[in-house]
């Protein structure tokens, strides 16, 4: 799975350092099952998404939806296991981050995220369709 920084351009704030990219069919099922928690820093993004489910998770979530452009649509933060997250019919794709991050940076509607590869050794050729460029 690639991984990917977020940024939030207006707030100028890092969202994520390491948010793992999940953009095909096994990975966006996957998602965070199984998983104990989301370190600091930490995240997933889920691309193409326009809702999200909390079932079988352990632990809350802040979800973003975001549109094509960079967009925060929705913020819904503290997302509880085994709850319902909203149908965000515009949005391209969701930032799953540890619960308490929208908060802690100021992240709201209107804002602008943008999401790059952390650079590795190993260059990615595939390139995202919501790479954007600020």
């Amino acid at each position: 799975m690639q991984t990917i920084r977020v940024i939030n351009t207006t707030r100028q704030t890092l969202l994520a350092e390491r948010a793992d990219f999940a953009d095909s069919i096994l990975t966006r099922a996957i998602g965070l099952l199984g998983r104990a928690g989301l370190p600091p820093g930490g995240g997933l993004v889920i691309d193409p998404c326009t809702s999200i489910h909390m079932f079988f998770m352990r632990f809350a979530i802040d979800a973003l939806y975001v549109a094509q452009d960079g967009v925060v649509l929705r913020v819904v933060p503290h997302l509880r296991p085994w709850r319902l997250g909203p149908i965000i019919l515009r949005a391209r794709y969701v930032v799953e981050l540890p619960a308490g991050t929208a908060a802690r940076t100021g992240t709201q509607p209107g804002d602008i995220l943008r999401v790059e590869p952390v650079i590795s050794q190993q260059p990615s050729s595939a390139a995202s369709p919501m790479r954007q460029s600020s």
